[in-house]
């Protein structure tokens, strides 16, 4: 397996070693073939998503480089990210997603800095009105910054979102 990934490092590097050699393990050997959708393919059934995004990279098509580019930001791969955001733009893409922030990064949960408001109200007790009116938006604003935080958090209820937020430290915000 390590000969095939290095072979395939080097082909993404431009190195155009003979990938009839038959040394590659498949999902290399598809990507360095040009058939990186069903080496993505592979790589998922494989249970490794990083290797999945690298594969759907590897594409000369915007629909799996952007794909890739969202994939690589949710593992957090950065640098990764950034070289497939570079292709897409040099072909003229507009429209990618940055990814999340420093400020949302350097939390534990991941979450933006509204979301770390709306946690920290969510911790003092109030209902999502309350919580609208001091943050001055709409409760259907609120709603959703719930939703997600509960989803970030990975708790069912609001209760267990504050208990988990003090845990974490992202409820002392003022």
């Amino acid at each position: 397996m390590a000969i095939g990934e290095l072979a395939c490092w080097r082909w993404r590097a431009g190195v155009r070693d003979d990938p009839s050699a038959g040394t590659a393990a498949e999902p290399y050997a598809l990507s360095m073939t040009g058939e990186w959708a069903r080496a993505a393919a592979l790589w998922r059934e494989l249970d490794c998503p990083y290797e999945a995004a690298l594969a759907l990279a590897d594409a000369d098509d915007e629909q799996p480089l952007r794909r890739a580019l969202v994939e690589l930001q949710e593992l957090g791969a950065r640098p990764a990210a950034g070289i497939v955001a570079r292709r897409l733009r040099a072909r003229g893409a507009r429209g990618l997603p940055r990814g999340p922030r420093a400020r949302t990064r350097e939390n534990p949960a991941g979450l933006t800095g509204r979301e770390l408001d709306v946690v920290a109200l969510l911790a003092e007790g109030l209902r999502n009105a309350q919580i609208a009116e001091r943050l001055v938006l709409s409760e259907k604003t609120v709603d959703h910054h719930v939703s997600a935080i509960l989803r970030k958090l990975d708790v069912r209820t609001r209760g267990e979102a504050a208990a988990k937020a003090v845990r974490l430290g992202l409820a002392d915000r003022k």
